[in-house]
């Protein structure tokens, strides 16, 4: 900013004071002072303005890698379920296939009741052994994630 010493401010002090004279000297020293603070104050503000600008662009660039982030991750998981789901769909889709095995009554989807599978379907699995079914084209409530 503008450097002014002592020298400077007695000698700018001086000539005020001649060309104003003494009565009108302390007003116009008012009036500077009020000048210089709406000045700093404006520049203050400005200033304000511009880091709040910069702190919500930094604010919204990293709501957008976070955003970037989650979305990647999302992939990643429904990439790793799908490489999951693929072969126990497979080992399924075999199981039923196999020469011993026994179609329940109807399809699958048929068997299936809200609480798990029908007595039907229950009477039909061998006893001891997990039952591996396909997947079904009913939602599940866990399928919403």
């Amino acid at each position: 900013m503008i450097e002014i010493s002592l020298g400077k401010l007695v000698l700018l002090a001086l000539i005020a004071l001649i060309v104003l004279g003494p009565e009108k000297l302390p007003g116009a020293a008012r009036t500077a002072g009020a000048l210089l603070r709406r000045v700093r104050s404006g520049w203050d503000n400005v200033r304000a303005e511009v880091e709040r600008e910069l702190e919500i662009e930094q604010i919204k660039r990293t709501a957008r890698e976070a955003a970037s982030r989650a979305e990647a991750a999302q992939n990643e998981m429904k990439e790793g379920l799908q490489q999951v789901r693929e072969p126990i769909e497979q080992a399924a889709v075999a199981a039923m296939n196999a020469p011993g095995a026994t179609p329940a009554a109807g399809s699958i989807d048929d068997a299936m009741g809200p609480d798990g599978p029908s007595e039907s379907l229950q009477a039909e699995l061998p006893l001891g052994e997990p039952a591996v079914l396909p997947r079904s084209s009913r939602k599940l409530p866990h399928d919403d994630a």
